[in-house]
């Protein structure tokens, strides 16, 4: 028996070995190559999205083995964005560029403007990565003969746009994703009309149903932007975008609090309003006076496909009101009482949303 065990035991320890080799190998550059392969980790992309990308490229072994040295290592926090990788690149060189956000040749620059941030955001988003400042970006914005040629030049672009109550002309416009830029001399133009290109890819699928809706394409954009910002996922975004319906077609403000926060120009979660600020009118200002059953003048943040849908192909409901607990859940309601109670409800219980 004592034989045996001795037996079993060496079994193991050489099986283990065998597996810690087996590993170690799996870890190690898939060849010799140097020569760069461009790889797009898209937003919201997990440790198996990534595995399955970075397969189909070549740059790893195995995918499982990918994940299990992520685990081990506790390697997390990956950004999404354009990268350079190379064959010869083992997983640790690899996981430390997808963590940073550092691409391997530094002549190429990424840049991610996010589902529902606001211009001024991504101004400093381009100042942080190229070598343009934020008074660099909004001069563009502010040449009137620049953007008279993108309407030219765009078909969703309308003469809306240059609404002098307008903040900024391309707000809403400029698709969020992530792009690759030539180098940190980019300018803003070159920028937005990457981003202005491939909004014009997306809204290229629902060209004919634009131009067959009752409302404008500059107030459809502006409606998807409150969508955006107001909407948590596909479904409720559709849910939400019945309810703007429903009370513009009742002669009803949409009492957006997002377009309050716009309107003055502070983001969402730095403070709560003050009642002077939801009760001055601006026409961006969905809860002021004057602004039963109409738009804000403008979008209010950048616009991604599931909002553009949504406002253009809203859920058919009854619906008139929404609210939405601590943890993004969204309750729609028919009736002011079954909003309040709702509210009551989620005040009680210690899901209601507080600064």
């Amino acid at each position: 028996m004592k034989k045996i065990l001795i037996i079993v035991l060496c079994v193991i320890l050489v099986l283990v070995i065998a597996l810690i080799g087996t590993y170690e190998v799996l870890t190690m550059p898939v060849s010799k190559s140097i020569e760069e392969k461009e790889i797009l980790i898209p937003l919201g992309s997990g440790t198996e999205d990534i595995a399955k990308i970075l397969k189909e490229n070549n740059l790893i072994k195995n995918e499982l083995v990918f994940r299990m040295y992520v685990k081990i290592n506790h390697v997390s926090d990956f950004q999404a964005g354009t990268y350079y990788l190379k064959e010869s690149m083992n997983l640790k060189e690899i996981t430390d560029m997808l963590k940073t956000g550092i691409m391997y040749d530094q002549n190429h620059i990424t840049l991610t403007y996010l589902e529902g941030k606001p211009i001024w955001w991504l101004a400093e988003e381009i100042s942080k990565k190229t070598n343009n400042t934020e008074e660099d970006v909004y001069a563009v914005l502010e040449d009137e003969e620049y953007i008279n040629e993108l309407i030219e030049k765009y078909w969703f672009l309308t003469d809306d746009i240059k609404n002098e109550d307008i903040y900024y002309p391309l707000e809403g416009y400029l698709f969020p994703d992530t792009y690759e830029i030539s180098n940190k001399d980019a300018s803003p133009k070159e920028i937005f009309e990457k981003m202005l290109n491939k909004m014009e890819e997306v809204l290229e699928e629902y060209k004919d149903e634009i131009e067959e809706n009752k409302y404008s394409i500059h107030q459809l954009i502006t409606l998807a932007s409150v969508i955006e910002t107001e909407g948590t996922n596909k479904e409720n975004r559709k849910n939400v975008a019945s309810v703007f319906y429903n009370r513009l077609d009742l002669g009803m403000s949409l009492g957006s609090d997002v377009t309050t926060y716009y309107a003055i120009k502070v983001n969402m979660g730095d403070r709560d309003l003050y009642q002077k600020e939801i009760d001055t009118y601006n026409p961006y200002n969905t809860r002021g006076p004057n602004m039963e059953g109409k738009l804000p003048v403008g979008p209010i943040s950048s616009v991604g496909r599931e909002s553009i849908e949504a406002a253009i192909e809203p859920n058919d409901t009854d619906y008139l009101f929404f609210v939405a607990d601590k943890d993004g859940k969204i309750y729609f309601t028919t009736t002011n009482a079954e909003h309040m109670q709702v509210i009551n409800e989620l005040q009680s219980s210690g899901k209601w949303y507080e600064y």
